[in-house]
């Protein structure tokens, strides 16, 4: 079965991957185990107990052995946020005294625990421009333990040359470690690239549907161990309840992702060939500057891109009040089109003029694509530019 599993496509790794067979009692759907605590043998230690806040109950198990399967992983664990999945993997990786490296504009969060709080924990960083690996050597110190990147930026949806972040680290024994949420395992699966570790906030396209928080972190079954054991220290476990939804969420992960993929194309098209739009961040279109390399990384570009109006904010105020279909919300990954101005949401943590140093402008937008009709969402975007 582990051969045949291998070679097995997305859509079915998604719907059977990692869960055992017969499934308890002979149930198609595994069960939710509500249970926190379960009975222990003499010989176990404090990490082997079967406890909730240890992820180590049943339906966490069953999850994690789900979420490995896709991504190509030996093990996985999953947490309660996306924040608690990357601030384990760095806490864990990093001790004090230790340095690393992380690529600038990173999402809001992560930069914020980067910039706030790794002094505090005795971490010393430095923000590198993931685009010019040239740089990268001079940022690179002694005490120099970890390089970490996102495989498509948020918001302005660049693609780093993902190949040449693993080659730099690996003749300089770094970790790599990559937040692959933007793209899902569909499009992109940093394991099977020479990754270490991959993290995802779960809330976006694992779930997609917008109806749970979770994160989860995924690698060698040595990684995900000690990944685990501090996120055990930190309390940072998914409930049951969570872990089911997002079980569920994955099985139909693969034709989410690939219609969003579509969809986006379309869109991104559409709106760079508009005369009031100043332009589109979407690595599809053969404009962007990373075209080339994400279209050799990736199997698709993703459901998410960024544009900027002509006119500046009025024209966004005008845009936002005219659109039907899309959702004036934040998060993304979800089966109903959001837009947002990420200023005022992902990035608002960051100082305005931190914000216009890595291009997060006050006019811009970032469209997350459900899974509307294409020509639907296509209308609604024309009729209100039109009136924008």
């Amino acid at each position: 079965m582990g051969e045949e599993r291998k070679q097995q496509r997305m859509e079915t790794l998604a719907v059977h991957g990692g869960e055992p067979r017969p499934r308890p009692e002979g149930s198609v759907v595994f069960p939710i185990y509500q249970g926190t605590v379960y009975a222990m043998s003499p010989e176990a230690g404090y990490h082997d107990l079967q406890y909730l806040r240890l992820s180590s109950t049943p339906s966490q198990r069953n999850l994690h052995g789900r979420l490995a399967a896709l991504e190509g992983g030996e093990a996985a664990v999953a947490a309660s946020s996306g924040m608690a999945a990357i601030t384990s993997t760095l806490i864990a990786h990093l001790k004090q005294g230790d340095h690393f490296l992380a690529a600038d504009g990173l999402y809001g969060g992560t930069h914020d625990f980067i910039t706030e709080r790794a002094g505090e924990l005795g971490l010393s960083y430095t923000l590198v421009d993931a685009q010019r690996p040239e740089s990268w050597a001079a940022a690179v110190r002694p005490e120099t333990k970890l390089f970490l990147v996102e495989t498509i930026s948020n918001p302005l949806i660049r693609v780093p040359p993902l190949d040449e972040v693993v080659t730099f680290a690996r003749a300089r024994k770094l970790v790599t470690a990559i937040d692959n949420t933007f793209a899902s395992p569909i499009n992109f699966q940093p394991l099977k690239h020479g990754f270490d570790v991959c993290m995802h906030s779960a809330t976006k396209y694992l779930n997609g549907h917008s109806d749970l928080v979770a994160g989860c972190v995924i690698g060698s079954k040595a990684t995900v161990t000690r990944v685990r054991r501090t996120m055990n220290l930190l309390g940072g476990s998914l409930d049951p309840h969570a872990g089911f939804l997002l079980a569920r969420g994955t099985k139909t992960l693969a034709l989410r992702v690939r219609a969003q993929n579509e969809t986006a194309t379309a869109l991104a098209r559409v709106l760079a060939g508009h005369p009031k739009v100043e332009g589109v961040n979407y690595p599809g279109l053969e404009t962007h500057p990373d075209h080339a390399h994400a279209r050799r990384l990736l199997s698709g570009f993703g459901g998410m891109l960024s544009f900027r109006l002509r006119g500046g904010l009025p024209a966004v105020e005008r845009l936002l009040a005219r659109l039907e279909i899309p959702y004036h919300a934040p998060s993304l990954g979800g089966v109903e089109t959001l837009i947002v101005r990420p200023a005022a949401s992902s990035h608002a943590g960051l100082a305005p003029e931190e914000r216009r140093r890595i291009g997060v402008t006050d006019d811009l937008l970032r469209v997350s694509c459900g899974i509307e009709h294409v020509d639907d969402l296509v209308a609604d975007f024309r009729q209100a530019l039109d009136a924008a």
